[in-house]
């Protein structure tokens, strides 16, 4: 009896033994995998509605919530207060508060005693940030421009104007084309894949997304891009879109890109 109990014991020893094995095989491979891509980097893009659920609640640990279950490295958040009378906080401290993340506001009109506008959440902090104006008849738009230690992100919210998202591109192009790291750019542009304004864009960045997903009243209008004319090269791996439809009346969504070889 005890001769079988020792080697059953055995046994479960042996069977641990080689799924840490496969474990530390499969981790290695998966290492080994990015190291030959160049860097990793996971990108995230979502509107979140100044943390206005569908709902009606305003929720910003949900929001939070929806970020951290992705594990995005670089965030760009749009439709942002900043103590008005709507929100009498920071919204995006909010948010990065919960996520633990570095937050930058880029302001893009004043409204309600405050300010109203996008954000970039990150885990490494930024070492450069510039707030560039964009062109917007309803309202004035903005691009935030940060730099990290290996690529530029490029965060906005265009426009609901035609005539003022192709101008927007045009201040963008600028941008990108005095970079000389990869860059990235992500934000909710409010036009469609058919559209002037997206083929003008694709004109200079990849789309690392999915035109087919539909984040918003029926369309797909959020995006993630990589700008084509750099030195080295990128590839994309995992992506998806959250299904989420009670936090914001976007959905969020998301791209791993390997890029610098």
């Amino acid at each position: 009896m005890n001769q079988r109990i020792s080697s059953e014991n055995r046994m479960i020893v042996e069977m641990k033994n080689l799924i840490l094995c496969l474990l530390c095989l499969m981790v290695g491979l998966g290492l080994h995998a990015s190291s030959a891509h160049g860097d990793s980097l996971r990108i995230m893009s979502y509107n979140v509605h100044n943390g206005i659920g569908m709902d009606g609640k305003v929720d910003y640990a949900r929001i939070a919530h929806v970020i951290s279950d992705v594990h995005p490295d670089v965030v760009a958040l749009q439709e942002l207060d900043s103590v008005t009378h709507r929100s009498p906080v920071n919204v995006l401290e909010e948010i990065a508060g919960v996520t633990g993340m570095n937050y930058v506001f880029g302001p893009a009109i004043s409204y309600g005693g405050g300010k109203y506008g996008i954000g970039v959440m990150s885990k490494e902090k930024p070492l450069n940030v510039r707030n560039v104006s964009l062109p917007g008849k309803e309202e004035a738009r903005t691009l935030l421009v940060v730099e990290f230690e290996k690529y530029i992100f490029l965060a906005t919210h265009f426009s609901l104007t035609a005539a003022d998202q192709i101008k927007s591109v045009e201040v963008i192009l600028k941008e990108a084309l005095s970079k000389e790291k990869p860059v990235f750019m992500a934000g909710d542009m409010n036009s469609v894949p058919s559209s002037l304004t997206q083929k003008n864009i694709r004109k200079y960045f990849k789309v690392l997304t999915d035109d087919r997903w539909i984040t918003c009243n029926g369309e797909c209008i959020d995006y993630i891009y990589g700008y084509k004319r750099k030195k080295g090269k990128f590839t994309v791996g995992r992506k998806g879109m959250i299904e989420d439809y009670v936090a914001s009346d976007h959905c969020p969504v998301y791209v791993d890109v390997y890029y610098g070889k």
